[in-house]
């Protein structure tokens, strides 16, 4: 079902993600999307995640909507200027992909090509205007298209950012340009979320929390020393740390269900970014979702 339906009818909606590979051989991202498809309603496909090259989002997201999966096509502004970006929507929209998220885009810095030149001729609320402008017939110049778009347009807001406020005016002047859900950066403390709904009541637009699996306490540190936004509370690497290597899958797991159990009221669903343990989403899907064939579908999925 449209993820749109699913908000629409108030369902408690759950994403996972895949990543391109650095190559064209699509074999593992594909069977990630498989096991996935039983237990989740969409999955996000990452466009250049760290500003690492990698196979583009457009072609992972069409290649996974073949096999039944619906995808969230991911887009950022980084690398393209506005007439590579409107194409790339059309594109998309001509293969039927119906999500979009839009992004900025991380630094080049962080990626592997130092010397490339970034483009950021839009921004983030720039590229949602142009979104609903495609789904309205026209492109950024006014020109008529010959068939526009339909994409349920997706954003991103940060809940950790400070000072908050001014993540909470950007959000809403993504929500002017055309934003019609958000998902959020990780969000390991409760409180510091609920501090943030509390002031974004009256947005009237669907937030799904942003939810990594904790693997480790070094992980943990290095997030809360290098991630903007992100702050996992000492109580939460003691416990990761509290276990032997060997257990540290499940104890995750078992942190991640608790975590999701205090914050699922407060949000619309749940946007889980794996980080390799895809592994783990059956068992946490299982947990929120009634009647769920995670089990049996995904052991069909790994077979196949």
């Amino acid at each position: 079902m449209k993820l749109s339906k699913l908000f629409n009818k108030k369902e408690f909606v759950i994403t996972g993600e895949v990543g391109p590979p650095k190559g064209t051989h699509m074999s593992e991202v594909l069977k990630e999307a498989r096991f996935l498809r039983p237990c989740v309603d969409a999955i996000n496909v990452t466009d250049n995640q760290s500003a690492v090259m990698r196979l583009g989002s457009l072609v992972v997201s069409a290649k996974i909507k073949e096999q039944g999966v619906e995808p969230i096509y991911q887009l950022t502004c980084r690398d393209r200027n506005r007439i590579a970006i409107q194409s790339d929507l059309l594109s998309a929209s001509a293969m039927g992909i119906e999500n979009v998220l839009c992004l900025t885009g991380d630094h080049i810095q962080l990626g592997d090509h130092f010397d490339a030149k970034a483009v950021f001729d839009l921004d983030s609320v720039q590229l949602i205007n142009v979104v609903r402008g495609l789904n309205e017939g026209h492109d950024m110049m006014g020109n008529e298209l010959a068939g526009k778009t339909d994409f349920y347009i997706g954003a991103v807001v940060n809940p950790g950012a400070d000072p908050l406020e001014l993540q909470v005016i950007k959000m809403e002047k993504k929500i002017e340009a055309g934003a019609q859900f958000f998902q959020t950066q990780a969000v390991y403390d409760v409180s510091l979320f609920e501090k943030f709904i509390r002031m974004v009541e009256g947005f009237n637009v669907p937030i799904m929390v942003g939810i990594i699996p904790l693997k480790s306490p070094g992980m943990a540190r290095y997030m809360n020393q290098n991630v903007s936004g992100i702050q996992v509370p000492e109580s939460m690497i003691k416990e990761i740390g509290s276990v032997d290597s060997n257990s540290r899958k499940k104890k995750s797991l078992e942190m991640t269900i608790k975590l999701i159990n205090e914050l699922k009221d407060m949000c619309q669903g749940v946007h889980i970014m794996p980080l390799g343990w895809w592994d783990l989403i059956p068992y946490i899907v299982k947990e929120f979702k009634e009647e769920s064939k995670c089990y049996e579908e995904t052991r069909k999925a790994i077979a196949s």
